[in-house]
Order: structure tokens, then sequence, then C-alpha cells
């Protein structure tokens, strides 16, 4: 038996398509990098899309010569690799992606010009404000944990990555992780005919890690535009409640009808791009609203924040609000499913992530049944643990 033919499969079948999307999902991310090793998951990710598939030629070089697209991402808890291809296409682009990230064949080569682009990759990030706080967001709401670790590790622990370290980790931490392939298509690819279905989630290998208190520091505000993270911890992925997490994103959303834009940018004026959203993992979640603010407005856009949290955590949001952020939260889901990628990307990651099958009528219907009450519980439980970190800082 081949490495492909262990992983579990969701198969959508809609005959309207003429394209296929493919993902392969699996539960391994940079929080599984080991201390001296930050970063090892990224640069696998980039060696994996790279190195030679069963044609002899780069994996998303073979795809997006065919037309398709083709990418990948590594999160705190997961890696996603996926594809958009003709339909026709399909069989031996699935074949080519099981194959290639799998059982790859790594390259010395390869590996110098991936942890070139890594690096490059590394520099971009820093240079954007948006990026850095969201790193320094986590390592505040994280202290002295694997969830407060940046995803693509330092420039320094990427250079040292060897090809033996990160083979090694390709084989006993990557290859031994659960994974899921989810393909959304007109049919369903060949190979893949009776499969076994994904099962019902994910079992997980590894443990919890201990949590330790946030870092709260007062922040340090530029003369200058720069983006502030506030926010706090949620609960933990695979909580049945959680969902009221995603309901109070919502009332802090970007989107005209939330609370926040009432609050920030109508009667304020202070703020034009922000957004918040909520990540659930092993131990705990991240709740946070990330808003760009010009010099002098950063306190009162925190204040404002603050302010509308409390309120929240003490008599919850309106009737009006409440069913505002909820249809909102209920579109974001449908939207996904008629995505074909997205809808692929979402069954693959749930399959490797949650021990529960993933059904949209029961998602739509667990955000639905949030009340206000739990708004109330979910604002107190971020004002609990609440941080704020801006950058750039003023020096």
């Amino acid at each position: 038996m081949s490495p492909a033919d262990r992983v579990p499969v969701s198969l959508i079948v809609d005959e309207r398509l003429r394209t296929t999307s493919i993902c392969l999902g699996v539960a391994y991310g940079s929080r599984h990098d080991s201390v001296n090793q930050g970063g090892l998951a990224h640069v696998l990710e980039h060696l994996l899309m790279s190195a030679p598939a069963a044609n002899g030629e780069p994996l998303v070089q073979f795809i997006e010569r065919l037309g398709g697209s083709a990418n990948a991402e590594t999160g705190l808890e997961h890696m996603l690799f996926y594809a958009q291809v003709d339909a026709q296409d399909a069989d031996v682009v699935v074949e080519s992606m099981l194959s290639g990230v799998l059982a790859p064949e790594l390259d010395p080569v390869v590996l110098e010009s991936e942890r070139a682009a890594v690096i490059q990759e590394l520099a971009a990030a820093a240079a954007d404000p948006a990026d850095v706080v969201q790193d320094a967001f986590l390592a505040a709401l994280f202290p002295g944990h694997p969830l407060g670790r940046p995803v693509g590790g330092t420039v320094e622990e990427v250079r040292a990555l060897g090809l033996e370290a990160v083979g090694e980790g390709h084989r006993s931490a990557f290859s031994t992780s659960p994974m899921a392939l989810a393909v959304v298509g007109p049919s369903i690819p060949r190979g893949l005919s009776g499969r076994q279905a994904a099962p019902s989630g994910a079992t997980r290998t590894r443990g919890p890690v201990p949590l330790g208190p946030v870092r709260v520091t007062t922040p340090a505000w530029p003369d200058e535009f720069g983006w502030v993270a506030v926010g706090g911890r949620s609960t933990r992925l695979g909580d049945p409640a959680r969902h009221r997490f995603t309901v109070l994103a919502n009332l802090f959303g970007g989107h005209a009808s939330s609370l926040l834009y009432r609050k920030l940018r109508v009667e304020a004026g202070i703020a034009y791009s922000f957004e918040s959203w909520d990540r659930g993992y092993t131990e705990a979640g991240a709740w946070r609203v990330l808003i760009g603010v010009d010099s002098g407005n950063g306190g009162q856009a925190v204040d404002i924040v603050i302010r509308e949290l409390e309120g929240l955590a003490a008599t919850g949001p309106s009737d009006a609000d409440l069913d505002a952020a909820r249809r909102q939260a209920r579109m974001s889901l449908i939207l996904d499913t008629e995505t074909p990628l997205e809808h692929a990307r979402s069954l693959a990651l749930h399959a490797v992530r949650s021990p529960e099958p993933w059904n949209l009528q029961s998602e739509l219907d667990r955000i639905a049944a949030v009340e206000k009450r739990d708004i109330q519980q979910a604002a107190a439980e971020v004002l609990s643990d609440l941080i704020t970190v801006v950058r750039p800082e003023r020096p």
C-alpha cells in the first residue's frame, strides 16, 4: 500500500463544474517544530511544492503548466496543499500531488533555492507592520508557548536548516500526522473511486502544552500610520460553544453592518481599514481586532474597542446587531461552500482538526443558536485576557 492509499478522502461531485479543486490537509504546523528548528514546517512546505513531481518537474510548475493554479500554506497547527485545475486534468494532478507531497525526492539544490525564497518572504513580512503586529500579538497572547512562535521562524533558524533535518521532519512528523484529501469537481478522479471516505474527524496525536498568563504591555504609539491588534484568548478548538466568538468577531468586523463600523468609522471617523476574526487551537483560541490607525488615533481606537466589549459583556448586543452578525457569519460559510476551492480547503482543514464530521447545516444551526448571553460571555472572556499590540512602535 502506498502512503497515498492511507489518506482518507472527502468527495463532492457537482456535475455543473468544469474544474476540479483538490486540497490535502495535514495536521502538522509550525508549533510542532522543535525549539531549535523554527521555520522547518514552512521550509518543508516550500520544498514539497518545488520538489520534482511524477513527471520530473516541480509540482507547482507542472500544475500551472496545465493552466491550473496551485499553492500551499503553513499555519500553527496545519498545512494545506491545494490546486484548482481543468477537470480533465484532475486524474494526473491528484496522482502527482499525492506522490510529490507524500513521497518526495528532496534535493539539496532545490532546498537552497527555496531557502532563499523563504528568507525573502520573511524579509517582506518584516517590512509590513500589518504582518509584524500579528506575530507580536500571538507572542504576547501565548508567551513562551509553541503557539506564540512565528510560523516562518527566523532568518537565522531557516539558514541553519539542512536537508537532513528537513527530511527527518517529513519522515517523523509530517508523514505520521493525520491527513485528509478533499476533492470538489464534476466527477471522481481516477484512483479515488471506492476509496475510504474521510472519517468523522482527526484523532490528535499530540497532547496540549500548558498555557501561562498573557503578557500585557503598554503600547508605544508611533508618530506614523501603524497597525494595532486588540484581543484576547477564546476557547480551544473543538469546544462546541466556540461559535459565540465567531459571532462576536462579526460584531466587530469591517462590514458596514457591524457595531464597530458605526462606532469606529462612522461616528469617530478614525479608522478606514479594520477587521476581526477568531482562530481556535489545541489549548485555546485567539480572538482579535486588527485596525490600521494614523498617528494620534491609536489610543482612541483601542478605547472604543474596549468600551464596546465592556458594553457587550454587561448587556449584550441589540437584537438587530446580533441578527446582522449571525447573518454575516452564516453567509461567510455559505460562500465558502459555493466556491469550489474554498470548499475543498474547508473540508480538508476540518477533517484534520476536528473530531466531529463537518456539515454545513450543522454549522449554520450552531451560529443561528448563538444568543445574547453567549455574546456577553464571549466578550467577558476576551476582556479577562485583553492585550494591545502596535507595530511599528515608537523607538
